[in-house]
């Protein structure tokens, strides 16, 4: 067996394809301080993001007239925030020079789009809807037992007295300008913030947010009969005379 056939059975190299994610810094404006600063700004937004991150410089965007850029401090600010320079994209003749001078490659200029990088935690939170808001509902005649009265989206206001056995129920407050002698359920999809009035407390049941006192409870308040407002501290319901 010849030489040459034991350097076939045993090579000293191996090709191998792969697939490897080439992240694109697209430069519109020849500022380094200011590249400086945003780039610091993505790190702390998402600090392990630009860990030895392969780089492709695109410098075929900037704008003429903006004067020559300095190639070696450029890429000494993306390797302090972890970013490896493999080449440039360039088309200005100054700019490719640069690069042949310190052996970088040089790749032609793109015409494909590249999609912007969302870091991980840079996007603004989400807010919450606005809840929608609806006009009060508002109830002119006495309110019987086994009547239920609802007021979605907003507060429900009684201009009449309420009898034992009725239920009154509101996403915002309730206010009932006679005897209370009902149930009355105020902010039920959770507004702790709401409220119950009533000229005259004989109610069964009070609730804000799902918290509740009933008619036993309620006999014992020294306000019970009187004008009062109901508010929620906590997790108590606090009875307080008008």
């Amino acid at each position: 067996m010849s030489q040459a056939d034991l350097l076939d059975q045993d090579p000293v190299f191996q090709l191998k394809g792969s697939m490897l994610a080439i992240t694109v810094l697209e430069l519109t404006h020849n500022d380094l301080e200011r590249l400086d600063r945003q780039l610091a700004s993505k790190v702390s937004q998402a600090p392990n993001f630009f860990s030895n991150t392969p780089l492709v410089l695109a410098l075929d965007k900037l704008p003429d007239g903006e004067g020559d850029l300095d190639l070696s401090e450029l890429m000494t600010i993306c390797r302090q925030h972890g970013l490896s320079t493999l080449a440039i994209r360039a088309s200005r003749a100054e700019d490719i020079a640069a690069a042949q001078a310190i052996a970088l490659p040089v790749l032609p200029p793109s015409g494909a789009r590249e999609r912007p990088i969302e870091l991980a935690g840079a996007k603004e939170p989400e807010k919450p809807p606005e809840p929608q808001l609806q006009p009060s509902k508002i109830i002119t005649t006495p309110i019987r037992g086994g009547q239920q009265v609802y007021a979605q989206g907003g507060d429900l206001i009684v201009l009449a007295p309420v009898s034992a056995g009725a239920e009154l129920l509101a996403d915002g407050n309730i206010h009932v300008y006679g005897p209370m002698r009902g149930r009355a359920l105020a902010g039920i999809k959770g507004d702790r913030s709401a409220r119950i009035f009533c000229q005259q407390l004989g109610a069964e049941l009070l609730s804000i947010a799902g918290h509740y006192k009933v008619a036993e409870d309620l006999r014992r308040d020294p306000l019970w009969s009187e004008p009062v407002q109901v508010s929620l501290s906590g997790d108590v319901l606090n009875i307080t005379r008008l």
